[in-house]
């Protein structure tokens, strides 16, 4: 059969007639990259195989700048990690059940540069891809997350800002409550930093038996028996075509409307069918009743080229593809379109030929994808091959014809890393009047409350939930019926620490998300990281990579993982997205935001952060030192970042957290909040609150007896890490024994009282607020921001 004559004509262009070919041809490639294709083919490589490639070796599928710095720092292994980074999602175990072993899956992914462009239909398509990575475990989708970054919405683009919060946010819920999953957790920030360029990340969970863990791979069956490979779900459009090479450019604004093409478009209806409504169980069910093996992956970034790909070289094997049997929803697409659009709701399948006419059946006939979305249906589309090639047929001809071992190594670059030094320095002002400085602080769009956002997420659905969104720094919920068991999700990473400091911003990402697992009770057992940094051609923006990476790494390394000493936490799945630069060369703050999973085996002493009591005493552990640069406490109040950044004492925080968790566990607290934004006043007074602001308890500090060298303002607003607790009457002596026993000094502020106000006496200061005051600041603020 011949090979396509259309091909990209680099035997005979130098290098400038090259790369202009290829940017006329919408091919992101280097001319040096180009050319070591043709060199490993021996020939031309066809206009199919170059868009192949030109997925494959993105960023954002090849990791060809960041998987050196991964590889070299983080910890993807452990005693109680039963998949690591390898496939699509990655599962940590939970709890033994009836005679089986469960797993919490769990992604981690970005939709930046979509979400940009087209706001909903971005954030929307980023839900829809990280379910399905959980889901082609063999997984139940249990939950969402969405730690989300934003421009200034009271800068100079606060319009358009506004758009993007409002249409991010509308696809979250659209897709996510049309599809029945609930949303568990999430944070949010406001930096001009964002304004060129949002930060949308999702997470997903999911919850599977050991036994039944499904691979991304062709099985091993498929040497001895033929198998054929089966694409599930929508017809295949032009949507999302060079996705993934989209989100590994610059963006330039100019340019955004014929971006929108590089968007993909969602249909959560049909993913309910497919996931929630069990179609893609019964076909596991199917198989395992028979004993037969199966490998399934989800078709994202990178399209059919990228699934069709991945799937057999995992196992050790080859395939043979027809594009014509294709399922499609244009008339004459051309080959490399039907191979690089990235359309949503797609599977892959490679099973056995003598199992095909079943899946076929539980498909096209028993859930009737046909009638439920034009053109979706379940076709087989090639055939698995013993022989290491990756081989695609169109009309008569071999478009692409590859090793594929090449097709998926993808392509490494040792980029260059300049270190530099923040030059701002510490401010210096009078003491403010402290009412006044924390309403000031919970008022500020970084500092108040996020219902405005949360409030549209549907976190009942499937009746898992046993603390929401807001109600605590964690989400929490019993995944499986009649099992105590509970898991634990927080989402965490403080751009403006990592302006000062990427490696201290790193190392506070994971501290600070492994302090709110434990604040409602849980012990952290693993995390995922996504990576959101400008161009790493840049040599400075390479460096604040490389050190956010380190950082996340000695923290997950010093912290440990409670019950293994010296043992990391686990980072058992993520991410990296590069180029989050606009064409003004204006780069997004460093960004590692991580993802905690915290486990619990009794769900029923799992605590929210709301006052429960009048008459509790309120006690504070870990230290208030001078650590308010990036703090929210400067910010409101207009006094620039400062280079003060939170130092992490690991040896502090790993007794802090196992302390809080056993003593929360043992039932002696009734509400706890780690202490970051804004400090210890914004942790007391998030406490009186409650997550929709409807608290009436208050509290009375008494600080006379508290000695410190710093100025009292900063002692209130010091980011330092730490932890406020309510402890119930009675049970003061048993939590300062497992303080003590742990070596951490637990300071008194005072009791819950029944008076709506907060009430600070020190030594220098007599302060007094009421709580609709306070609550006004918090609550209000940002629908009066966005609004």
């Amino acid at each position: 059969m011949q090979i396509d004559e259309r091909r990209l004509p680099v035997s005979t262009m130098d290098d400038e007639q090259l790369g202009e070919f290829m940017d006329e041809n919408g091919v992101g490639l280097s001319v040096d990259e180009a050319r070591k294709i043709a060199g490993f083919l021996g020939r031309d490589p066809t206009f199919t195989e170059m868009h192949i490639f030109n997925v494959e070796w993105s960023e954002h599928c090849s990791y060809k700048s960041s998987g050196a710095v991964l590889k070299k720092y983080l910890h993807t292994t452990g005693p109680n990690v039963m998949l690591g980074p390898e496939e699509d999602a990655g599962i940590v175990f939970f709890t033994e059940f009836e005679g089986k072993r469960y797993g919490i899956v769990i992604a981690h992914e970005s939709h930046n540069h979509p979400s940009q462009v087209l706001p909903r239909e971005g954030a929307a398509t980023g839900i829809g891809g990280i379910v399905r990575d959980v889901d082609c475990m063999g997984a139940r989708v249990i939950a969402t997350a969405d730690p989300l970054r934003f421009g200034n919405p009271q800068g100079e683009n606060a319009e358009r800002t506004k758009w993007i919060v409002d249409g991010v946010v509308e696809g979250i819920w659209q897709y996510g409550n049309a599809l029945g999953v609930p949303n568990l957790a999430g944070d949010v920030y406001f930096s001009d930093t964002f304004d060129d360029n949002c930060v949308v990340n999702v997470v997903a969970l999911g919850i599977v038996a050991e036994e039944d863990i499904i691979h991304s791979a062709a099985p091993p069956q498929a040497a001895d028996e033929p198998h054929v490979m089966i694409l599930v779900g929508k017809p295949t459009d032009d949507s999302g075509f060079g996705g993934s090479a989209f989100a590994s450019k610059i963006l330039d604004e100019e340019e955004q409307a014929e971006d929108r093409g590089a968007v993909q478009v969602d249909d959560p209806f049909l993913k309910n069918v497919l996931l929630m409504r069990k179609a893609n169980e019964a076909v596991r069910d199917a198989a395992k009743e028979q004993g037969i093996v199966i490998g399934v992956k989800d078709i994202g970034g990178g399209g059919l080229a990228c699934g069709s790909s991945e799937l057999p070289q995992a196992g050790g094997f080859g395939v043979e593809i027809d594009l014509e049997a294709v399922h499609v929803a244009l008339p004459e697409m051309l080959p490399e379109t039907i191979c690089c659009a990235e359309t949503q709701e797609r599977y892959l399948l490679v099973v056995p030929e003598g199992f095909a006419d079943t899946v076929l059946r539980i498909y096209n006939e028993d859930w009737d994808l046909p009638n439920i979305y034009e053109g979706a249906r379940a076709s087989i589309i090639g055939r698995i091959t013993t022989e290491k090639n990756y081989r695609l047929k169109y009309q008569g001809k071999i478009v692409a014809e590859c090793p594929i071992d090449e097709v998926t190594a993808g392509i490494s670059y040792d980029r260059a890393a300049e270190p530099y030094e923040f030059a701002g320095g510490e401010p210096e002002f009078d003491m403010p009047d402290i009412e006044a400085a924390l309403l000031e602080v919970l008022a500020d769009c970084n500092g108040c409350s996020r219902a405005y956002i949360f409030r549209a997420y549907d976190s009942e659905v499937q009746g898992h939930a046993v603390i929401r969104p807001g109600e605590a720094g964690a989400g929490v919920m019993v995944p499986l019926d009649d099992c105590d068991a509970a898991m634990a999700l927080a989402v965490d990473g403080n751009p403006f620490y990592s302006d000062i400091s990427p490696y201290w911003g790193g190392v506070n990402a994971v501290a600070e998300a492994m302090r709110n697992v434990a604040a409602v009770g849980a012990v952290p057992q693993a995390m995922t990281d996504c990576l959101n940094f400008g161009n790493p051609e840049k040599p400075q923006a390479f460096w604040e990579f490389d050190e956010s990476v380190r950082g996340l790494s000695d923290a997950a390394k010093n912290i440990w993982l409670k019950g293994y000493e010296d043992t990391p936490v686990p980072i058992i799945s993520g991410n990296v997205s590069f180029y989050n630069e606009s064409a003004t060369g204006s780069s997004v703050s460093p960004s590692p935001i991580i993802a905690c999973i915290g486990t619990m085996p009794d769900y029923s002493v799992a605590v929210t952060m709301q006052l429960k009591a009048a008459g509790d005493k309120l006690y504070m552990i870990g230290p208030r030192k001078d650590e308010l640069g990036g703090s929210g406490y400067y910010r409101a109040l207009g006094h620039g970042p400062g280079p003060n950044v939170p130092i992490v004492d690991f040896e502090l925080h790993r007794n802090m957290i196992y302390a809080i968790t056993d003593a929360i566990q043992a039932g002696h607290i009734a509400a706890c909040t780690d202490i970051s934004d804004g400090g210890l006043l914004v942790a007391v007074s998030e406490m009186m609150l409650g997550s929709y602001a409807k608290g009436q308890l208050g509290v009375s500090m008494d600080l006379s007896d508290v000695e410190t060298a710093l100025r009292l303002d900063k002692w209130l607003f010091s980011e330092s890490g730490g932890f406020v607790m309510e402890v119930k009457a009675g049970h003061e002596d048993a939590v300062a024994e497992i303080m003590a026993e742990y070596g951490v000094e637990l300071t008194c502020l005072g009791e819950v009282t029944e008076e709506s106000k907060l009430a600070i006496n020190a030594d220098d200061l007599q302060a007094e607020l009421a709580l609709d005051d306070i609550r006004h600041a918090w609550a209000d603020s940002l629908a009066e921001i966005l609004s």
